[in-house]
């Protein structure tokens, strides 16, 4: 066993385990972009809150506040005369309908969206300060952050028609949704210092273990690229299945009612929108190794795909010409995947590129060194103008051809053509004693018309039906009775 084969099997335990990272740091960027981001949290919030189901639960949720914090019924008992006090209980109940209805308008409107936005983001700010270990606005000591949508249900209280009697009924904690606690703060903390850095980590130990495989086993080099593009595919699908299965648990298992499920999976594919970008940009850069190894294979595809760009990659201008138009298309126009809209990740993407491009070309050079240019333009040309001619000689001898066939056909029912035996020429004197030569009569004719008119069906040069039709033309050609 050579000491390549050896090394063989190295090279697929590392590939296989930095497949695996590739997964792990699928999921981790996902949580450092989406959970750690404030940015990209607000953004989230915002469409959930364009998000009809989400918007009816949120105003669900502040006429709950609403009528929890406030004895509704009371005020309204105290603002009507003593003997329509016995309304008030069913006025009540009228008003949390028509509340219902107002809070779904006021979330839809542009200001109520925007406070909403800022609730979000003040609470994201709040919540990263609190787990990098607190500050001069909030204290670790506390440990409590919270979503507060006061001014939402303010703007409710003024819409409902009560908001004059119910003002500063509302107590400090009214519409406020916590988000932490002070007995979640330390493990919070813990896994805020792992969370944060597990993508970049992740990132590089998957493309150094891959690195590591491509130089223990120099002559699998095209196999582990193979392998590791493979391995990203996989690590792309495995980041979508999570998406769906961990989102089908977390929506049953936080949700017990069917009736508040909807909104709590509208919810999860908001927040995981960000997961399903770095899946799909796993697979599409798995691909795109899968293809390089492929272009480099010994198939026959790949080499004559090698054979036919061998003129112009051995061109280093016009070959890195083609290759700046499409990395500018992909990246700049395209950008599939959200790394190609950031500069950094954009430039050194466009350098493994490069490197992999270059060791195409070289593999070309070595394989096909005779390859020119202006040889390769040059058989071009004379490949086409050679069809040109071929297809011009049978376009011609076809027509010829068919222009011969229709006189032959024309001449042999007519019996004076090309086909039909020329007259003999008269005797210039009978010879004495010989028998005059009998004129042919017009059964004889007939007779050799319909044999030659047969020929022709025979031949194939006449189908069935052109051969009655002939047939009846010639038997009724002559229609005088024969002598005997």
């Amino acid at each position: 066993m050579t000491d390549q084969k050896r090394r063989r099997p190295l090279g697929i335990a590392l590939v296989a385990l930095a497949s695996l990272l590739a997964f792990v740091a699928v999921l981790a960027i996902w949580v450092d972009r989406q959970m750690l981001n404030t940015d990209n949290w607000t953004r989230a919030s915002s469409e959930m809150l364009q998000d009809p189901t989400i918007r009816n639960r949120v105003a669900e949720r502040l006429v709950d506040d609403l009528y929890q914090n406030v004895d509704v019924e009371a005020e309204i008992r105290a603002a009507l005369p003593p003997r329509a006090q016995p309304l008030a209980g069913p006025a009540a109940g009228a008003l949390r309908n028509f509340a219902e209805r107002a809070a779904k308008e006021i979330l839809s409107r542009p200001r109520a969206q925007q406070a909403w936005e800022n609730a979000n983001r003040t609470a994201h700010e709040q919540l990263v300060q609190v787990l990098k270990g607190g500050g001069p606005v909030v204290s670790t000591g506390g440990g409590v952050v919270t979503l507060d949508l006061r001014e939402l249900l303010t703007e409710l209280e003024a819409r409902t028609g009560v908001g004059g009697r119910v003002a500063g009924k509302l107590p400090p904690s009214a519409a406020q949704i916590t988000v932490m606690r002070s007995d979640q703060l330390e493990a919070a903390q813990d896994g805020f210092k792992v969370l944060d850095a597990l993508p970049i980590i992740s990132v590089v130990l998957s493309l150094a273990l891959f690195g590591i495989a491509l130089a223990v086993a120099p002559g699998w080099r095209r196999q582990a690229v193979r392998s590791y593009g493979f391995g990203l595919v996989a690590a792309g699908l495995a980041g979508l299945a999570t998406r769906s299965l961990v989102g089908d648990s977390i929506v049953n298992s936080l949700v017990p009612t069917e009736a508040g499920k909807p909104a709590a999976q509208d919810v999860w594919e908001i927040v995981t929108e960000l997961l399903d970008q770095a899946a799909i940009a796993a697979i599409f850069y798995g691909a795109v190794l899968i293809i390089g190894a492929f272009l480099a294979g010994p198939t026959r595809l790949a080499t004559g795909i090698r054979r036919v760009t061998a003129p112009y990659m051995r061109e280093p201008a016009i070959a890195y010409a083609v290759f700046a138009a499409l990395a500018a298309a992909v990246i700049l126009w395209w950008a599939p995947t959200p790394a190609m809209r950031n500069p950094v990740t954009a430039i050194l993407l466009v350098v493994l590129l490069a490197l992999g491009f270059e060791g195409l070309r070289r593999r070309i050079r070595r394989e096909f060194p005779d390859a020119d240019l202006h040889d390769f333009h040059q058989r071009i040309r004379e490949r086409l103008a050679g069809s040109y001619e071929s297809v011009r000689e049978r376009t011609a001898s076809g027509g010829s051809a068919v222009v011969r066939r229709a006189s032959a056909l024309k001449s042999e029912l007519a019996g004076d053509g090309p086909s039909a035996p020329p007259a003999a020429p008269p005797a210039a004197a009978a010879t004495v004693g010989a028998p005059a030569a009998a004129a042919p009569t017009a059964t004889d004719t007939r007779v050799d018309q319909l044999e030659r008119l047969a020929r022709l069906r025979d031949s194939g040069a006449l189908d069935e039906q052109e051969f009655r039709t002939e047939k009846a033309r010639i038997l009724g050609h002559t229609s005088a009775p024969v002598r005997q």
